[in-house]
């Protein structure tokens, strides 16, 4: 299992989501946000975006000139997939390959390509919980591609998933989340929506790689993205005002960085 240390964060991504619409059904603040990311995650369908949606959000994300991911979530438009589903290995398998499958190849007729996926909702939180349910995801993922990058809750089911599938991975942070000591969300607790608590916790996370926990002290956390959700009221403002502080670089850049490959 990786040691974390204390160490200054150089390089990191800025995700956001797009096609969160679905026929009636519309997200009037999502475009708000993509000026100021390096990485978008279009719906692909199952919990919301409608084709035109999806097909807008692409060619927004190749306008900004920024990465394109899948958001993967499970059939339930009524619920924006957040309730719970238990599905068998099979039933995963399907639901991810046909919702990343039918994104790479709409996004080929823009020219463009996949790199990651992200789950949504219920699914993001069984995935951060359930090792077994997690590494059903990941599997699925590296059947449509072994060069897409699961995006996961920062923490060892994410990372012990990268290792056991061998898929590379992208550990996801939340400004606005609560963590436990161990470094695992805290979803039972509400979302905090102060931009000025936020930017001291991104402030402390860049520099030390630490971020405060719900006993009130720090844990040391490994964090290649950072997740800005459209859900909360002051949005906009947050990643901006992060833009400020660090400029966001794709996950694939990053690791470029890491390998040497760019000075």
């Amino acid at each position: 299992m990786q040691t974390l240390e204390r160490k200054k964060i150089e390089n990191i991504d800025f995700n956001v989501d797009l096609a969160q619409s679905f026929g009636v059904y519309k997200n009037s603040t999502e475009y708000s946000l993509l000026d100021y990311a390096s990485s978008v995650n279009i719906s692909c369908g199952f919990h919301a975006g409608d084709p035109l949606t999806i097909r807008n959000a692409l060619l927004a994300a190749k306008e900004k000139n920024v990465v394109v991911g899948a958001h993967i979530g499970f059939h339930d438009i009524q619920g924006f997939g957040y309730r719970q589903m238990e599905l068998s290995d099979d039933e995963i398998e399907a639901l991810v390959v046909y919702q990343v499958g039918a994104l790479m190849s709409f996004a080929k007729t823009y020219n463009l390509e996949i790199e990651h996926v992200r789950p949504h909702g219920a699914m993001y939180q069984q995935a951060a919980e359930d090792f077994n349910f997690a590494c059903a995801i990941a599997g699925a993922i590296k059947k449509c591609s072994q060069w897409l990058v699961y995006y996961g809750a920062a923490g060892e089911v994410t990372q012990k998933v990268g290792e056991y599938v061998n898929i590379p991975v992208a550990q996801e942070v939340h400004l606005e989340k609560n963590y436990n000591v161990d470094g695992t969300i805290d979803f039972s607790r509400k979302d905090a929506e102060n931009i000025f608590g936020s930017m001291n916790r991104l402030k402390n996370l860049l520099a030390t790689s630490q971020i405060d926990n719900v006993a009130g002290g720090q844990t040391i956390i490994e964090a290649d993205t950072i997740h800005f959700s459209n859900k909360i009221a002051n949005a906009a403002a947050l990643i901006k005002q992060a833009r400020e502080l660090i400029l966001p670089v794709p996950v694939n850049y990053k690791n470029a960085c890491k390998s040497g490959w760019v000075d």
